[in-house]
């Protein structure tokens, strides 16, 4: 499980500039003496570039086991750089795959709804300086919740390969905390910027620009050009990737294997990465 914040690039691996998933695999293969093809270091979610990730995961393989994972961990996050930290490593049965067996990811989307913005919120949250209405916003965000082709809110990218546009979502939650307003939305998987662009619909509700009952109106559309006359994506830099959910079986530890690590006080390893 990784936590990583928007100074770093995406996921997908990229070495110029290196991407997270690049980052971590010069770690990785750092600390087991293995190449990258043999680590096969594969991520849950391909977040974009500005995105947070609290709740990311990845899977690697290794042609051998080990005593305790709490060395590898320590080894592994003593030569990450401290924009990106993995917060556990666990040992998985061969049937568990980061990205295939994922059951729902939960997103969230942090808006500051006052006149002057927390300096200390910037980075983290959307500054709205328009009065907001939540009530409105709770309303229309109802419309996502079920089964529908989400077409109309995915943006084009050359990295999908003909994605199912029909997707699920459980729930997606308006919370008020004092100025910020925290969108929280859990699905079974999403299109590229489609929850910044679902989010940048409900800012327009939100401001009373729009009806709430506009959103069924662009879903039925199926076409990105419905939304582009209302609303623009949302900025990368509100939205986390809070956590991705997977069937508890899978989950269990393979009997015999070392413990969970969820990190301990560590010295700085002397092997050494070349970042750029």
């Amino acid at each position: 499980m990784l936590a990583r914040n928007p100074k770093c690039s995406c996921w997908q691996y990229q070495e110029s500039p290196p991407t997270i998933q690049c980052i971590i695999e010069r770690a990785l293969t750092c600390v087991t003496k293995l190449e990258r093809k043999e680590l096969s270091l594969v991520g849950a979610s391909r977040t974009d570039s500005g995105v947070h990730a609290w709740g990311q995961v990845a899977h690697f393989v290794t042609p051998f086991t080990y005593d305790s994972l709490e060395s590898l961990h320590a080894a592994v996050n003593g030569l990450l750089p401290r924009e990106i930290r993995v917060r556990e490593i666990s040992p998985t049965c061969p049937e568990f795959h980061a990205r295939f067996s994922t059951k729902s990811k939960i997103y969230h989307y942090k808006i500051y709804n006052h006149a002057i913005m927390d300096p200390f919120q910037c980075q983290y949250a959307y500054h709205s300086v328009y009065k907001l209405n939540p009530e409105v916003m709770r309303e229309a965000a109802l419309h996502f919740v079920g089964k529908h082709d989400f077409s109309s809110f995915a943006n084009a990218s050359h990295n999908d390969r003909s994605p199912n546009p029909v997707k699920e979502i459980f729930r997606f939650d308006v919370v008020e905390m004092g100025h910020m307003l925290q969108l929280e939305v859990d699905g079974t998987g999403f299109l590229f910027r489609q929850v910044r662009n679902m989010v940048a619909l409900l800012l327009q509700i939100g401001r009373e620009a729009l009806p709430p009952d506009i959103i069924p109106e662009i879903l039925a559309a199926r076409d990105r050009r419905a939304l582009a006359r209302y609303a623009l994506s949302a900025p990368p830099h509100g939205l986390c990737l809070m956590s991705i959910n997977y069937d508890t079986e899978l989950l269990k530890p393979p009997a015999g294997s070392p413990a969970i690590s969820f990190g301990r006080i560590h010295t700085v390893s002397k092997c050494k990465l070349p970042f750029y």
